[in-house]
């Protein structure tokens, strides 16, 4: 077997999780392969929900335009909320009202400069893939990988992979690898991390297919429809709103005939009908894809030089479509970790509060993600009404309003307590807080701000590297910034905000959002995260900041 010299860091896993992670690495500079076992990016439309959080990441990555320019965002640009109908034809029993779900299409504008994009996860990766080997990212597919061992002394990981057509195995070395290979995770099961959790929380059949809706649909334009019959449970779910859908059919676990195998092309097509409501309904089917529901979430996020993300490190439910987008977070909070390690601009125990930080937030998310799944018969009246599950946590919270606690993150003296708690973790600090203001550990608050002629979002200035916000009065803190960042050979940015610098604040309301005065400062993370704040200027603010950065890169 030939050996490859060395490469910064080794992704098992081309789908979106493993792209993300490419595109963010490649765009912090760090050389790195992808292996994909597949033969290219499947054809199928699968997922098809980019949350606001992830588009706010993809927007820092440039790709904003290009994702709401693509065909099916173009088309489901105004489809927004959850029916509920005997059928597509058939009378509507209600839709999916309740205080927690935030529709698509709600204005979140004074919550972030990105809403959701509709499309389908196809049509995302090709995107993905452009800019990850664009930026220089590496990937291969029809390549499987087989094997690793880690050499602590020798600073590596080597894998085994293996070329799907021909057979032929070659080993790869690398400094880092992650492993965003899926449920299945064959990385996961290298390192021997237990996966936790609920299985098999219910069975789906993904029917993708081709019939002429448009007449049944109307004016109607919703994510999907859950369609209750004699005929089929299932949910109904637009890909053009005319003739390209999407059936999920629920197959009851203890029946023979709900087994993948027995799903035939007639019988798959007569579920269509019953879905529709239109006998005699000419029907093509694309494709099948069972799929299970589960409720796990690995043991670790980290085993040695390896790493976890997407569904190799957590499965959940998809009520709420928190799953890949967890994914998506999961590669930008560990891309900037191994880009500062491998440079040589922080410290290894970094590594260490990328499990310590997304692990708590992932499992909250999927106890949120069962919630909501169990809430579901309460819409249209199948089941009889009752209050909202204990602990279920307001959508927009879910993608702002985590907040990591790690070794890397400061404390602050105007800590409060947040406003939940993270049951799956048996009680203890909170994940979820509906008034972030700024702590340390939380997103960056999206503050409107004028630069030139244009508008900014304050999170348009976070991405590629640490960045250090001051206010009107900024004091020592600009030359105490440009010193460190000099002396470490860190690239540390600074933004002066009001006071007739660079950004203008028109509202006033950028140093309350960030829980500072117009003398503070506030260290952000190239993830948008805030490290660390100080609400005025102290006595040595080289000092402060000095220690603040260290803490940041674990230095």
């Amino acid at each position: 077997m030939a050996e490859r010299p060395i490469v910064p860091v080794l992704i098992v896993g081309g789908s979106l999780v493993g792209l993300s992670t490419a595109l963010f690495l490649a765009r912090q500079g760090v050389p790195c392969v992808v292996v994909e076992q597949r033969p290219g990016i499947s054809g199928h439309p699968r997922t098809r929900g980019v949350n606001p959080r992830s588009m706010e990441l993809l927007r820092s990555a440039g790709l904003e335009e290009r994702l709401r320019a693509l065909p099916s965002a173009r088309l489901l640009a105004r489809n927004s909320g959850v029916r509920l109908a005997q059928s597509l034809a058939g009378p509507e029993l209600g839709s999916f009202r309740e205080e927690y779900y935030r529709e698509v299409r709600s204005d979140l504008g004074d919550l972030s400069p990105a809403d959701w994009c509709l499309c389908h996860q196809n049509e995302l990766e090709a995107v993905l893939l452009g800019a990850a080997r664009q930026a220089g990212a590496v990937v291969r597919f029809g390549t499987e990988f087989v094997s690793l061992e880690q050499d602590a002394a020798a600073g590596a990981v080597t894998a085994v992979v293996r070329e799907v057509r021909g057979g032929r195995r070659r080993r790869i070395r690398a400094r880092y690898l992650v492993g965003a290979d899926g449920a299945r995770s064959a990385v996961r099961g290298q390192v021997d991390v237990p996966f936790l959790g609920t299985g098999q929380l219910g069975r789906f059949l993904a029917i993708h297919f081709r019939a002429d809706l448009r007449e049944q649909l109307g004016a109607r334009r919703f994510v999907m429809c859950y369609t209750f019959n004699s005929g089929v449970r299932g949910a109904l779910i637009p890909l053009d709103n005319a003739c390209e859908w999407r059936l999920d059919v629920i197959l009851d676990p203890t029946s023979p005939d709900d087994l993948p195998g027995m799903f035939t092309v007639g019988r798959c097509v007569e579920l269509v009908r019953a879905a529709a409501g239109v006998p005699g309904l000419g029907v093509e089917v694309l494709g099948t894809v069972p799929w299970e529901a589960a409720a796990k979430v690995a043991g670790g996020f980290r085993a040695g030089r390896v790493f976890l993300a997407g569904d190799a490190a957590h499965v959940m439910p998809p009520s709420g479509a928190f799953g890949s987008n967890a994914g998506v977070q999961d590669a930008h909070n560990l891309a900037w970790k191994l880009a500062a390690v491998l440079a040589g601009q922080g410290g290894p125990a970094l590594l260490d509060s990328y499990d310590a930080e997304r692990r708590p937030v992932c499992s909250a998310t999927v106890r949120q993600a069962v919630l909501r799944q169990q809430d579901r018969p309460r819409a249209g009246g199948r089941e009889a009404r009752r209050g909202l599950p204990p602990g279920i946590v307001d959508d927009a919270a879910l993608w702002f309003g985590w907040r990591y606690r790690s070794a890397v993150l400061a404390g602050d003296l105007d800590d409060v307590p947040d406003d939940a708690v993270d049951e799956s973790a048996g009680g203890g600090p909170g994940v979820w807080t509906t008034e972030p203001l700024g702590l340390p550990g939380t997103r960056a608050p999206h503050v409107w701000l004028r630069r030139g002629a244009g508008d900014c979002s304050t999170l348009d200035l976070f991405g590629s590297g640490p960045v250090l916000l001051t206010g009107s009065v900024p004091g020592g803190w600009p030359g105490a910034a440009a010193g460190l960042a000099a002396e470490w050979g860190v690239p540390l940015r600074v933004h002066g905000i009001g006071g007739g610098g660079e950004l203008a604040d028109p509202a006033g309301t950028w140093a309350k959002a960030y829980g500072v005065t117009d003398a503070g400062a506030v260290l952000v993370r190239p993830d948008g995260v805030v490290a660390w704040r100080s609400a005025a200027a102290p006595e040595d603010a080289g000092g402060a900041l000095r220690q603040a950065l260290g803490l940041m890169f674990a230095r």
